[in-house]
Formats: structure tokens, C-alpha cells, sequence
């Protein structure tokens, strides 16, 4: 049996025309390989929030219970391995009077709340850092 490999699309395409390749025995067999970078492919300033955006976004809840984040600036970043947010929060709270509004080490997703100079300036360090030192690709900060 040669094994190939196919891209998503062509999966999809093999799985609507059913014609999966099946072993001896009917069987299928597919291995999904994910082989992450050393990047940070998200970095965004946001800048005053609304209430319902805090909410949605679980702000209010948890160790953030009856705090208010309206007003504030949010950051928005993601790094791949996920490991790497852990070193992108410890920075960003050093370099500024920011907050950490979540931090997911599974999926590499953090949240910085404060004010929207504080915020650009702590990211900015981060993707500098990363960038620099760790040498990680790290895409452009951008700010709506």
C-alpha cells in the first residue's frame, strides 16, 4: 500500500465522491500531522472597547468577576507552539501598566487589557522579542 499524502481539500473531495483509499480489510487509516512554527501570526491593538465586547469575550468572569475593562484598549495576540504565550504575558505585564485579560497556553491566545499606549507599547516589545531574539516570524501589529 503507497502511502500519499493530500491536502485538506482533496480529503474532502475523496470523502464526497466516495473514494477513500481502504486497506485489506476495508478499513481506513488517516494520520493528521501538525508540525507547528515558531511564530506569532496574530497581533492586534483594539482600541476603546464596549461593554459587550468585554462580555463576549469573558472579560467579566472568573478572575476578572466585577471588574469593568470598557474603555480600555485590548490586545490581541496568538503564538505558535502555544507554549510561547506563557514568555509573551510575563513580558508584556513588565513592560507597561497592563493587565492580562486571558491567556489560553493550549491554544497560545492572550488578551491585554489597558490603556491603548500601554498596550501597542507591550505588544510591540513582545513581537520585538520574539522576533529578535528568538527569532520566531512574527507578523505586523496592527490597530483598529
Amino acid at each position: 500500500m503507497v502511502v500519499e499524502r493530500v491536502t485538506r481539500e482533496q480529503l474532502f473531495e475523496q470523502v464526497f465522491r466516495g473514494d477513500l483509499p481502504c486497506g485489506a480489510n476495508g478499513e481506513m487509516r488517516i494520520t493528521r500531522v501538525r508540525v507547528p512554527g515558531r511564530e506569532v501570526d496574530l497581533a492586534h491593538v483594539m482600541g476603546v472597547s464596549r461593554r459587550r465586547v468585554c462580555e463576549m469575550l469573558g472579560l467579566d468572569i472568573g478572575v476578572h468577576e466585577g471588574e469593568d475593562h470598557t474603555g480600555e484598549a485590548l490586545g490581541l495576540m496568538r503564538f505558535t507552539p502555544w507554549e510561547a504565550v506563557v514568555v509573551a504575558a510575563d513580558m508584556a505585564v513588565k513592560c507597561g501598566s497592563i493587565e492580562i485579560g486571558f491567556m489560553d497556553r493550549f491554544n497560545g491566545s492572550l488578551i491585554l487589557t489597558g490603556g491603548i499606549a500601554e498596550v501597542e507599547s507591550a505588544e510591540q516589545e513582545v513581537l520585538d522579542y520574539f522576533g529578535n531574539v528568538l527569532g520566531f516570524h512574527v507578523c505586523q501589529m496592527t490597530r483598529r
